[in-house]
Formats: C-alpha cells, sequence, structure tokens
C-alpha cells in the first residue's frame, strides 16, 4: 500500500514546478486581499488528486494493481490516505501564506486563519468523501461532471433558502452542545463520514471489472 501512496505523490511531484508558481501566485493574490484566498490551497488539493485518478485511467494502473496481494482494498485506501495527506499539505500551504503576508503586511489574525483554514480543509475532505464513491463506481470524467452540476444544485438550493426567507429553528440544546464541544464534534464526524465513504468505494471497487 506505501508504495500505491507513493504512486499519487510522485504524480504531485511531477507538478511541482506548478504548484510553486501557484504558491508566489497566492501570495500576491494575498496582498490585496486577504480574505480571498483561504479557499484556493484546498481547493487546489481537489484538482491534484482528482490528476491522480486521470492518470491512472490513462495509464491503465488500475489493471495492474488488481494483480497484486490484496491490491483492490490496498489501492481504495492508498487514494484515501493520500488525499488526507495533500489536504493536509494545503491546509499547512495556507498557513505559511498567511503568515507570509500577515507578516509583510504587519497584520496577523490567528482565530480568523485557524477558522478559515479548518473550514477550507474540512469542505475538502467533505466533498471527496461524497464524490470518491461517484469516481470508483463511473470514472473521473462522468464525475467531474456530476461534481459541477452538484455544485450547482447545492448553490441553487442555498441562494433558494436565503432568497424564500425560510427559517430554521435548530434546538438550543444542540447549539449549545456545538458551541462548547466543537472541537470534538466536528472530527468525529469527518472520521464517521471518511469512515462510510471508504466502505462504499471499497466495495464498488472490489466487485467492479476492467
Amino acid at each position: 500500500m506505501k508504495g500505491l501512496i507513493n504512486k499519487d505523490l510522485l504524480m504531485v511531484k511531477s507538478n511541482l514546478k506548478m504548484l510553486g508558481m501557484v504558491f508566489i501566485a497566492f501570495i500576491l493574490m494575498a496582498l490585496n486581499d486577504m480574505s480571498n484566498f483561504f479557499f484556493i490551497p484546498a481547493f487546489l488539493s481537489i484538482t491534484i488528486m482528482m490528476s491522480t485518478f486521470s492518470y491512472d485511467e490513462y495509464n491503465k494502473t488500475n489493471a495492474f494493481v488488481i494483480t497484486l496481494p490484496k491490491g483492490r482494498e490496498n489501492a481504495v485506501k492508498a487514494k484515501y490516505l493520500a488525499t488526507l495527506l495533500i489536504v493536509l499539505i494545503s491546509i499547512i500551504l495556507t498557513f505559511s501564506i498567511y503568515f507570509i503576508v500577515g507578516f509583510i503586511k504587519n497584520n496577523v489574525d490567528i482565530e480568523e486563519l485557524f477558522v478559515s483554514a479548518l473550514g477550507c480543509g474540512v469542505g475538502i475532505i467533505l466533498l471527496e468523501a461524497i464524490l470518491y464513491p461517484f469516481i470508483f463506481k463511473f470514472g473521473i470524467e462522468k464525475s467531474r461532471i456530476g461534481m459541477f452540476v452538484g455544485v450547482f444544485i447545492i448553490v441553487g438550493i442555498i441562494t433558494l433558502i436565503f432568497k424564500s426567507n425560510i427559517s430554521i429553528k435548530v434546538p438550543e440544546l444542540i447549539v449549545t452542545l456545538f458551541d462548547k464541544c466543537w472541537f470534538i464534534i466536528i472530527p468525529m464526524l469527518i472520521v464517521l463520514i471518511l469512515l462510510v465513504s471508504y466502505k462504499i468505494s471499497k466495495n464498488i471497487y472490489l466487485k467492479k471489472e476492467f
């Protein structure tokens, strides 16, 4: 499985020059407006991981992987572990950009940094947890189209809710509990969602024919 993780990371390494240029571009963007750059490194991690699926399909890697001992199971597990690693790197990138720009502008807000970076990381992990079972089932191209359609549908629903002034009442007990224990609740939910996503992806991949 370690070799499968290294395979995905090597694909990322092959694009290091491009990522370096993107890193510099992020810093220049952040110099103009600190509030608009937080989501970009996290979103970039999605693009990077999507490219690993594209490489696998183009090079017909799956046909080789399934011949390895526990190849199917390890392939799915490696993809999820590589994703978590890339998301972690993207969060570190976000912190780095913020501190560089904050040092230049003499304006560092640790609370804003923490909340924004954490929110982006959680959002990306959730999106990939939802998307991966579809990729393993239908392939990267169809899933990429589905992702864009899904984003438009979600944005449309959210816009409709706000425009219609629908009030959603959350019990005060739940609000209080979340406010006091969010640092426990959020990681537990993320782990649970990832485990469910992984189980679904693994079952799909174990039955898939190449």
